[in-house]
């Protein structure tokens, strides 16, 4: 018998009371589920929403209040009004966000569908055609993830110069694609990994070409990744400011919520008491569309990890 003895409690995991052994995971969980792991997670989701605590309640503070006290202050002098709010929902006020959520729909919406329909496209080509040079063409597109954003802003503003397209939608629309495409890409086709070849292989004996494929088998089986994956482009785009503001610049015609954010501090911060009003109006799209798909998002970003 060998000298060396191995510990299958440390391998395995402990002795559950039945008398088999525990997973990792489910030690894991055993321990996350204890009394002071939710404590812990109570008080550090607490701390974490204070901060939108008092912005929303600074939100309906009148502007006098803002400037001269802090918002914990209502619990002793509460004084609240809507007069923030009507001034960046008003029509006829100039600090009003009216144009630029308009703006932001319409950046939004192509900036969402031209890369997950070009992504889905180049993932199943990826994933289910074989081609020379697939595996150092999906490796290079993975590899533009880690080229910053930053980088690419003067030489994409001078292309767009030159064939006429900047300070338009189109510019902004082309960029959010290109920068949101090599993510999605790998994404999806880790998702479409997943599916077992014998479907695929089932559909080319009865006939299906890849176009059928495409359509009619993956796509529905793709509802969870497109869906997250969507969740995901939508709240960058509707959230960005730097390719916002360096291809659409800051007219009014083309700006979205967040150039009209920035620009609503005024040139010397006068106006700082309007953004907590604006940053609940920027949210309310957003929050309306994660929560209609949230039951995708997890799911749809964990397709591709596990494998077996």
């Amino acid at each position: 018998m060998s000298a060396v003895q191995i510990d299958t409690a440390t391998v395995d995991g402990p002795v559950t009371p039945g008398g088999g052994r525990e997973t990792t995971a489910a030690a894991a969980r055993r321990r996350l589920s204890k009394p002071w792991a939710s404590l812990f997670a109570v008080v550090l989701a607490v701390l974490w929403t204070i901060p939108t605590l008092g912005l929303l309640v600074t939100s309906f503070r009148p502007a006098t209040d803002i400037n001269n006290s802090g918002w914990w202050t209502v619990l002793t002098n509460p004084n609240f009004t809507l007069e923030n709010y009507e001034t960046v929902l008003s029509s006829d006020s100039s600090q009003s966000l009216a144009p630029s959520i308009i703006n932001s729909v319409v950046i939004t919406i192509p900036a969402v569908v031209l890369p997950m329909f070009l992504a889905t496209l180049a993932a199943y080509a990826f994933a289910w055609m074989n081609f020379r040079g697939r595996n150092v063409l999906f490796i290079a597109v993975f590899a533009l993830q880690v080229v910053p954003i930053q980088v690419t802003l003067i030489p994409l503003l001078s292309l767009y110069v030159d064939i006429d397209i900047a300070g338009t939608f189109w510019a902004v629309w082309l960029s959010h694609t290109m920068f949101g495409l090599p993510l999605a890409v790998f994404l999806l086709h880790n998702f479409m990994q997943e599916i077992p070849g014998e479907l695929i292989e089932a559909a080319r004996v009865d006939g299906a070409g890849h176009v059928t494929i495409f359509f009619r088998l993956m796509l529905p089986m793709l509802k969870p990744a497109i869906a997250a994956l969507g969740i995901y482009q939508f709240l960058w785009v509707w959230n960005d400011l730097l390719v916002a503001l360096t291809f659409a610049g800051s007219s009014r015609d083309l700006a979205p919520m967040t150039v009209a954010l920035l620009n609503l501090t005024g040139t010397r911060g006068s106006q700082w008491f309007l953004l907590s009003a604006g940053a609940f109006v920027s949210i309310i799209i957003p929050a309306i569309v994660f929560l209609s798909l949230q039951r995708y998002f997890v799911r749809g970003l964990l397709a591709g990890s596990v494998k077996g």
